[in-house]
């Protein structure tokens, strides 16, 4: 029988990871570490540590998909070496984009569907942003043809997520968002024209208002800002910001005019990863026609083995979110979509009428699918006062793994606190059920032991837009 030395084989051994070297010891986290260390092991840590992060289906603030078909992410696996924007080398993957564009052109009724012009992003957050840039671009074209200064840009928007916020800074425009009031909490057409003049590039209605869920009106302001030309010569476009809405309205209210059947809605951008069902990292942004994209925002590269377009802010792209959009448009078409988000509704109106019989609580808005998206909002009701407050209750349910935000509005509605849950593919009937039970546990609990402090937004999540 052959001997050996045991010491020269104990390192191969596959001992208990956890009382391995590696793990008995804690490791580096802000140096780098000085020596490499077996796959298994650093696997473990890493892990570990998102084990502690929160239940992604619980969530109920994101607007985010959170449910995937196994193909899905299959798919996903199949595409991790795929960069789209390398269009030479994955030619296919380049095309099955394109493919999803005219898809989307189609189904947001572009009058030049065939021959539109839009790219894929990494979320609705740069697609606002390239549609934001074309309109900037235009203007500026047109006030340099008629001789005119070019310092001095606005953007009419209402209540809005932060990118829009971002892109006035960062391209310095004056943004003119229009405040909240208490019997109104979205834009109107009448307080988009407030602030319209020559130097406005556009007016942002968005499809799914991020405070309240609530649609914008799109068609009445577009017919605002016609009579607008009419009147006074000013041809204001308008850039739909559709990040949610952009993949329900045409499922589900397909009636709702908001789309490119209006002929001042120049560009629309949207979140693929939202309710268009695909895996986090893809937006879209399709403008009307390809004369709507100024041509200096378009670039032609040539380094990567061919001549191609780009227009997106990013040069290096995963492809699998893309590709996993597109099976999507094949698996579900118009029928699968429309089914999905019908449930999703339903659930949301279910959650709406079961909370608005709990006592405390006024439903503001209830997930009708002509007004908004498949969500629900609260707030306590006006002049009462129920032993707890919004962000205890968040809190509360917090320790059950739900995450559904407390938060207050923007100005100038400050002072109204209110509670949303966002009800989106994955969000079952039963888990809305299981959702109900902790929050008339935590009810209960209120009642046996009520906050003498209420807990204040800085104490809270600290969940903002």
């Amino acid at each position: 029988m052959a001997l050996h030395d045991k010491g020269a084989v104990r390192e191969n051994l596959e001992d208990d990871i956890y009382a391995s070297a590696d793990l008995s010891v804690r490791m580096p986290k802000y140096r780098f570490p000085q020596d490499e260390h077996k796959a298994r092991h650093a696997y473990a840590i890493v892990h570990d540590e998102l084990t502690l992060d929160g239940n992604s289906r619980q969530n109920l603030a994101t607007f985010c998909q959170t449910w995937v078909e196994p193909e899905v992410a299959q798919l996903m696996s199949e595409c991790l070496d795929k960069n789209i924007v390398d269009k030479d080398e994955y030619p296919q993957t380049a095309e099955v984009e394109a493919r999803c564009v005219h898809m989307l052109a189609d189904l947001w009724n572009s009058p030049a569907e065939a021959n539109t012009v839009g790219c894929s992003t990494t979320g609705s957050s740069e697609a606002a942003m390239l549609g934001g840039m074309a309109m900037k671009r235009r203007w500026e074209a047109k006030r340099k043809a008629e001789g005119k200064p070019i310092d001095k840009p606005n953007l009419v928007t209402g209540p809005v997520q932060v990118c829009w916020h971002k892109f006035a800074r960062y391209w310095d425009i004056e943004h003119r968002e229009i405040p909240m009031s208490p019997d109104r909490l979205i834009m109107t057409p009448e307080e988009a024209l407030k602030r319209c003049d020559e130097n406005t590039i556009g007016v942002v209605p968005t499809l799914g208002v991020t405070f309240t869920c609530q649609y914008e009106p799109v068609k009445a302001v577009a017919d605002a800002l016609d009579k607008l030309q009419s009147s006074s010569g000013l041809d204001i476009p308008i850039h739909v910001d559709a990040a949610s809405g952009g993949f329900l309205a045409p499922f589900c209210a397909p009636e709702l005019a908001w789309d490119f059947r209006l002929p001042r809605v120049k560009s629309i951008n949207a979140s693929g990863h939202k309710f268009g069902l695909a895996p986090l990292g893809v937006g879209w942004v399709i403008w009307r026609e390809a004369s709507d994209l100024p041509d200096d925002l378009v670039f032609w590269v040539n380094y990567l083995g061919g001549n191609m377009r780009d227009i997106a802010l990013n040069f290096s792209r995963p492809g699998g979110q893309v590709a996993c959009q597109y099976y999507n448009f094949l698996r579900l078409g118009r029928e699968g979509y429309r089914k999905v988000h019908s449930a999703c509704y339903q659930t949301a109106q279910f959650l709406a009428s079961e909370i608005a019989k709990l006592g405390p609580f006024e439903v503001l808005y209830a997930g009708d699918m002509h007004q908004g998206i498949p969500a629900l909002s609260w707030r306590i009701k006006e002049g009462t006062d129920p032993g707890f407050s919004l962000y205890d209750l968040a809190d509360r349910l917090r320790s059950r793994g739900w995450q559904v935000p407390a938060y207050s509005l923007p100005a100038d509605c400050q002072d109204l606190v209110i509670q949303r849950v966002l009800v989106r593919h994955g969000v079952s009937r039963d888990l809305a059920g299981m959702l109900l039970a902790d929050i008339k546990r935590a009810l209960e609990h209120f009642e046996q032991h009520p906050t003498h402090a209420a807990m204040t937004a800085a104490e809270a999540s600290g969940f903002h837009h």
